[in-house]
C-alpha cells in the first residue's frame, strides 16, 4: 500500500452533477456519518474493511467535524481537516495504491465540545469520506457499510486555564482499545448517516451545513526535533509540581545523562516503582510540536508532558514576570500539556491529538507498584513549511543577529492559519495577520497561506459590512479598525503578488467594509467611533481603556478618523490598479472630505501635531503616523509633525505592534536613523534569552507573537527600500534608506525570481548595485534623483 496527499483545484464531483436536477448539483455522492451515541466531547473511530480482487489506485476526499487522523492498513497517511469555517470547510484529497487482498481504512475523529479551541469552529460533529468513480458505492460514507466505535480513555483538560486554547489530551491507557488504528477490537456499530455532503448551496432550504472546499495548504511540517537539553532531573514528593521551584541542588546529573540519551533517540530510561520523577527539557528554540512517548510496563503510572514558553519568577501565570529566559534556577514551571496513564502493556505509544507550543518541556512521571520503561520521547515539529528564501546583511551587527528571532517568530505563528501567538490564543487576528503576511512576502514566494487568510476574512463579514477581528473563531469579537487592516491586506496582496482575478473577487468585501464605516460619519464629516472594541495599540496611556485611543469608545477620535482616511486612499489605489476608475474616485473623494474635517478639528498649531481629541488635549505617535501615511497632510504640517514624532514629550508612544506604522511613517519622512533608534527593544531580545519576538514590552504575556516580527519586512522594504510599484510586483520602486548604516545588502524573493541589492554609503552618497529579474522595470530613487531602471544589473 502507498498513499499520498494530492491537491484538487475544484469540486471533484462537479462534472458528475452537471446533468442532475438543480437541487442536486451542489451535493456529493457521500454523506456525513457519526456514531449513534456520540455527544461532544468525544473521540471515535470509523472503520471500512474491503477486499480487492486486484490491485487498484483510487482517490478519496476526507473531512471531519472537528478533526480526523486517517489510517490505511494501520499506517497514518494524513490528518485534518485544514482549519476553516462553516462557509469554507476544507477537505483533504488522497490517492491510494492498494494491492490485491484485504485492507482496512480507519479514521480517528474527535470533537472537543466545550473544550475546543476558540479557533476551531463546528457545524455538526461527524466524518466524511467520498471516493471517486466506481469506488463511490464501495467506500463512500453514507453509501457503504462503515462501522464505528467510541474510544474510551480520552478526556480533555488544562492544567493552567487559558480560555482561548483547547483542552489538551488526557488518555487513560487502561481503558483505551489498543490496536484500533488497525481496525481491531470489538463493539463496532454501524455508522449513523447524517446529511449529504455539500459543496455549493443549491436547494430550496439550507440548514446549517459544511460548505466543502479543497484544502488550500500543503501538509504541515512534520520533522523530529532532537535539540533538547535536559536541565533538571529530580525526585519530587508530588506530581503537582506547579509550586515547586527548579533547584540545581535537586538535580541528578547521572539520571540526566540517561534522559539526554532518550531525547537524542539513543537510549531508554526506567522509572522504578513508587517514584515521582521530574524532568525539565530545554529545546533551545521555540517549537510547535506533538510529543510522543513509547512506554512499557508501569501499570497505572501517570505521565504528564507540559509545555511552557519560559519559566516564571513566581506562581502568577498572568503577571508575565519571566526574567532572563535562559535562566531556570528558582523559577516555576507553569504550563499546559497532556497526561497519560499506562496500562502496563508493552511498547504503548502515547500521542496527543493536538500540538503544544513553547521552549521548555516538563515531563513528570509517577509510578506505583511496577517500573515504567520509557523507550522513546520524540518531539515532532508541526508548522507551516515556511522557510527564509531571502537574505539580508547590514553593517550594524545587531540587525543581523535578530534575523533568526524574527524569522522564527513568523514560522511559529504560521500554521493552518496565522496566529497571534501559538501558546496563548492560537487565533488569527487581522491586526496581527497583516504584519505576518507582509513578512511572509519578503521571506518566501509561497502565497497560499496569505490567500487563505484573505478568503477566510472575506467570508467572515457581518451584516454591518465589517469583519470580525479574528477568524475562524467560535466566539464573535468586533474590533472595527481591524476590518480596515483587511482592506490594506488586500491592497498588499495586489502589489506584492498580483492575481487580478483573485483580488477582484475580494472587492465587494472591501466596499462593504468601507461603506460599513461610512455609516458612522456624521453631518460634520467626522467619523464617530464605530460600535465595538476600537483597539489600536497597547500604548501605556491607553491601557485603562484596553488599548482604545482617546474618544475611541463613543466619541470622535483623531486616530480613528485618520486611520479611515488612510484606508480610503489605499482602497482608491487598489480600485485604480484594477481599472475601477469610478470607485477609485469615490474613495478618493471620501478621503479628502474626511481629511478636511479632520484637519479643522484635530490640527493643533501650538504643538504642530494632530490631536487625538477635538479638545486637542491629548496626542499620540499613532495619529501622526496615520495622518502622514494618508498623504493628505500639506508639506508645512507634515514637516512640523515630523519634528514632533522625533521627540515631542506629550506623545503617547507606539508599542511593538503599532511600531510597524511608525516605521512606515518614518520611511515616508526619510528618517531611517529614527527607525534604527526605535529598534532598541528588538536588540534586547537575544540578551534576554528570547528566541521569538514578544507581544509587548516586559512583562509580556506571550513570548512568541508574530506581530513583533515586522522589522523583518522593513529590512527589505525600507532599509533596502525595495517595494512593488504596480499590480503583482510587475514594476518596482527602490528607495534605499540606510541612515547611519554604512552598508546594507540582500536578496529579496520576487514573483519572477529575486532582486539583489548591495548598497553602501560614501561621503553621504549612496553607492552599490541593484539587479532586477529580466522583464521587470522600475525606478531607483537615490542621491536626490529618480532613475528608470530595467532588468539586469544597475550600478549606482
Amino acid at each position: 500500500m502507498t498513499a499520498r496527499r494530492i491537491f484538487v483545484a475544484d469540486d471533484p464531483f462537479l462534472p458528475l452533477n452537471a446533468d442532475k436536477p438543480w437541487r442536486e448539483r451542489g451535493l456529493w455522492p457521500a454523506s456525513w456519518v457519526t456514531h449513534p451515541d456520540a455527544h461532544p466531547p468525544f473521540v471515535a473511530a470509523f472503520r471500512k474493511q474491503l477486499t480487492l480482487e486486484r490491485a487498484a489506485t483510487l482517490r478519496i476526499h476526507v473531512s471531519a467535524d472537528q478533526r480526523y487522523q486517517l489510517y490505511v492498513d494501520g499506517a497514518c497517511i494524513g490528518q485534518g481537516p485544514e482549519r476553516g469555517a462553516p462557509d469554507l470547510w476544507f477537505y483533504e484529497s488522497y490517492e491510494l495504491a492498494l494491492d490485491a487482498g484485504a485492507h482496512v481504512i480507519v479514521a480517528r475523529v474527535w470533537h472537543w465540545g466545550a473544550h475546543a479551541p476558540q479557533a476551531q469552529m463546528s457545524v455538526t460533529p461527524g466524518f466524511l469520506l467520498a471516493a471517486e468513480d466506481e469506488w463511490q458505492a464501495t467506500l463512500s460514507t453514507g453509501l457503504s457499510d462503515w462501522a464505528c466505535k467510541l474510544l474510551d480513555g480520552y478526556a480533555f483538560g488544562q492544567f493552567e486555564r487559558i480560555p482561548w486554547k483547547g483542552g489538551n489530551t488526557y488518555l487513560d491507557g487502561r481503558a483505551y482499545p489498543w490496536g484500533v488504528e488497525r481496525g481491531e477490537g470489538e463493539d463496532w456499530l454501524p455508522a449513523q448517516t447524517l446529511r449529504r455532503a455539500m459543496a455549493r448551496r443549491l436547494d430550496w432550504e439550507l440548514p446549517p451545513q459544511h460548505i466543502l472546499t479543497p484544502a488550500a495548504l500543503p501538509p504541515m511540517l512534520d520533522e523530529t526535533c532532537r535539540a533538547g537539553v535536559v536541565r533538571l532531573v529530580a525526585d519530587v514528593a508530588t506530581i503537582e509540581t506547579r509550586d515547586i521551584p527548579i533547584r540545581q541542588a535537586d538535580h541528578d546529573a547521572e539520571a540526566a545523562a540517561a534522559w539526554q540519551d532518550v531525547v537524542r533517540g539513543e537510549g531508554e530510561v526506567v522509572i522504578p516503582p513508587r517514584t515521582i520523577k521530574r524532568v525539565l527539557i530545554d529545546l533551545r528554540d521555540y517549537y510547535l510540536a506533538y510529543t510522543t512517548l513509547t512506554v512499557s510496563g508501569g501499570a497505572g503510572a501517570v505521565i504528564r508532558v507540559r509545555w511552557a514558553e519560559a519559566l516564571n519568577c513566581d506562581t502568577n501565570l498572568w503577571r508575565g514576570d519571566k526574567g532572563q529566559r535562559d535562566e531556570v534556577e528558582g523559577k516555576f514551571f507553569l504550563g499546559n500539556g497532556d497526561q497519560y496513564i499506562s496500562d502496563g502493556g508493552a511498547r504503548r505509544a502515547f500521542a496527543p491529538l493536538w500540538w503544544s507550543a513553547g521552549r521548555y518541556v516538563e515531563v513528570v512521571v509517577q509510578t506505583f507498584d511496577a517500573p515504567l520503561t520509557i523507550h522513546t520521547l520524540v518531539f515532532r515539529e508541526s508548522r507551516y513549511p515556511l522557510e527564509m528564501a531571502s537574505a539580508f546583511e547590514a553593517s550594524d551587527a545587531r540587525l543581523n543577529e535578530i534575523i533568526p528571532i524574527l524569522t522564527r517568530g513568523i514560522q511559529c505563528t504560521a500554521n493552518e492559519t496565522y496566529f497571534d501567538g501559538p501558546h496563548w490564543e492560537e487565533l488569527m487576528y487581522l491586526g496581527d495577520t497583516r504584519l505576518e503576511v507582509l513578512c511572509t512576502y519578503v521571506m518566501s514566494g509561497d502565497d497560499r497561506l496569505p490567500r487563505k487568510a484573505l478568503r477566510l476574512f472575506d467570508v467572515s463579514r457581518l451584516p454591518t459590512g465589517l469583519t470580525p477581528s479574528r477568524y475562524p473563531c467560535s466566539l464573535l469579537q468586533i474590533i472595527p479598525p481591524f476590518s480596515l487592516w483587511w482592506v490594506l491586506m488586500v491592497h498588499d496582496f495586489a502589489l506584492w503578488r498580483g492575481d487580478a482575478a483573485f483580488v477582484r473577487s475580494l472587492l465587494p468585501g472591501i466596499r462593504a467594509v468601507l461603506e460599513g464605516y461610512a455609516r458612522w460619519v456624521g453631518d460634520d464629516g467626522l467619523l464617530r467611533a464605530p460600535e465595538g472594541w476600537n483597539f489600536m495599540d497597547w500604548a501605556q496611556e491607553w491601557r485603562p481603556q484596553s488599548g482604545i485611543p482617546p474618544d475611541g469608545v463613543s466619541g470622535v477620535s483623531g486616530l480613528l478618523n485618520w486611520h479611515y482616511a488612510y484606508t480610503l486612499t489605499q482602497a482608491a489605489d487598489l480600485e485604480a490598479m484594477l481599472g475601477e476608475r469610478a470607485m477609485a474616485a469615490r474613495w478618493r473623494n471620501q478621503a479628502r472630505r474626511l481629511a478636511a474635517a479632520a484637519h479643522a478639528t484635530f490640527w493643533d498649531e501650538s504643538h504642530g501635531l494632530m490631536a487625538d481629541t477635538p479638545e486637542r488635549d491629548r496626542f499620540s505617535e499613532h495619529t501622526q503616523c496615520m495622518a502622514i501615511l494618508s498623504g493628505l497632510v500639506d508639506a508645512r504640517k507634515r514637516q512640523r509633525m515630523a519634528r514632533g514624532l522625533r521627540g515631542h514629550p506629550d506623545l503617547a508612544r507606539c508599542t511593538i505592534y503599532f511600531s510597524f506604522y511608525l516605521f512606515e511613517a518614518l520611511r515616508a519622512l526619510n528618517a531611517a536613523d529614527a527607525i534604527l533608534d526605535r529598534l532598541a527593544l528588538w536588540f534586547e531580545l537575544k540578551a534576554n534569552g528570547l528566541r521569538t519576538p514578544v507581544e509587548q514590552p516586559e512583562p509580556t504575556r506571550s513570548d512568541c507573537h508574530g506581530w513583533g516580527a515586522h522589522p523583518l519586512f522593513h529590512y527589505f522594504a525600507t532599509i533596502l527600500g525595495i517595494r512593488p510599484a504596480s499590480l503583482g510586483f510587475s514594476t518596482v520602486v527602490v528607495r534605499p534608506q540606510l541612515g547611519r548604516l554604512t552598508r546594507a545588502s540582500g536578496r529579496l524573493v520576487h514573483p519572477r525570481g529575486e532582486i539583489i541589492a548591495d548598497f553602501r554609503t560614501e561621503h553621504g552618497r549612496l553607492r552599490g548595485s541593484l539587479q532586477l529579474p529580466e522583464g521587470v522595470r522600475g525606478d531607483l530613487i537615490a542621491n536626490g534623483k529618480r532613475r528608470e531602471i530595467g532588468g539586469g544589473l544597475t550600478v549606482i
